[in-house]
């Protein structure tokens, strides 16, 4: 994934007009590896950012401590530790209200994953239940894992980003079998191709702005399939249509962006694709249920956005 990592002396860009704020992971020099775990304090003021962010790159959070809230687009999640929660790339998160707030922070790329099958299926399954409350035997076996691989990445030693890889992936297993225990039973892993194709369209359906895919077409075209195999591949990978994901995706965005920026109906409609704001509107509530004005009431905790002036249409 291009622009995810940056190298600690890159100078920081400005966001696009309107824009929320996008976090790239430094990635640590010479080594390069755009792998980073630490507490709080040590991965730096952006770990516990009281203004809403989207990262490009994966998070693990394991809170022992502290009060506050943390908000996950327009999740809401009172901080009663231990937890473990997990923000995918393009989210829109925050802390509100945040005390003492203490434990470990691990931050790593999609490309850093183990080329492992079902990895990717087992991260975005997690984000439909991405705050797990831990009892005392969770909280120490994650404990113990946490403490692992902060180790291996303050020691360098010879092959330490293989091991890494290794310990990433175990958390990344046992936290799926967490998530399995609050969301339900999984379903059944698909036939190897049609996973692979699954995977590849939910990357796609994840991205924001103007690299985001907006049709079955377009997605089908940028990996290189069918539209027809690509809704059989999604629909037995993940048990709906892409056509269903895709306009669930579309529908989410607008709702980050109502909630979480200045920026008019108009200006929300254009960054989700619509070129016709009354198009927009009937699509928005169709999905939603409401319409983005009603929304927008309903959800206003925005942050300043500066293309959204006296201008602004």
């Amino acid at each position: 994934m291009r622009g995810t990592t940056a190298s600690p002396d890159t100078p920081h860009a400005e966001p696009p007009r309107g824009a929320l704020p996008v976090h790239r992971l430094e990635v640590r020099l010479p080594d390069g590896v755009p792998f980073a775990v630490g507490s709080f304090d040590s991965i730096g003021p952006m770990s516990r950012a009281a203004f809403p962010h989207r990262h490009t790159f994966y998070e693990f959070v394991h809170v022992t401590r502290g009060t506050g809230t943390h908000v996950v687009d327009l999740a809401r999640w009172e901080l009663r530790p231990p937890h473990l929660g997990l923000i995918l790339p393009g989210q829109v998160h925050h802390w509100e209200d945040t005390r003492d707030l203490d434990g470990t922070v691990v931050l790593f790329t999609p490309e850093f994953l183990l080329d492992h099958p079902g990895d990717r299926e087992l991260l975005r399954r997690l984000g439909e239940h991405p705050w797990l409350r831990l009892d005392p035997d969770e909280h120490a076996r994650t404990a113990r894992l946490m403490a692992e691989l902060t180790e291996e990445y303050g020691r360098v030693d010879a092959g330490f980003a293989t091991v890494l890889r290794s310990l990433l992936h175990v958390l990344l297993v046992r936290t799926a079998r967490l998530g399995d225990r609050t969301g339900g039973r999984r379903r059944p892993p698909p036939p190897g191709r049609h996973a692979a194709v699954a995977e590849e369209f939910a990357r796609l359906a994840a991205r924001t702005g103007a690299d985001a895919a907006r049709s079955v077409r377009e997605c089908a075209e940028r990996i290189g399939v069918t539209p027809g195999y690509l809704t059989e591949a999604v629909r037995t990978a993940l048990g709906r249509t892409p056509a269903e994901l895709l306009r669930e995706a579309r529908a989410q965005e607008a709702q980050r962006l109502l909630a979480r920026t200045d920026l008019s109906v108009r200006q929300v409609a254009a960054r989700t694709g619509f070129e016709d704001p009354a198009y927009f509107c009937r699509f928005f509530r169709r999905e939603v249920g409401m319409s983005p004005g009603d929304f927008r009431k309903h959800h206003d905790r925005r942050v300043p956005s500066i293309e959204a002036g006296p201008g602004a249409a």
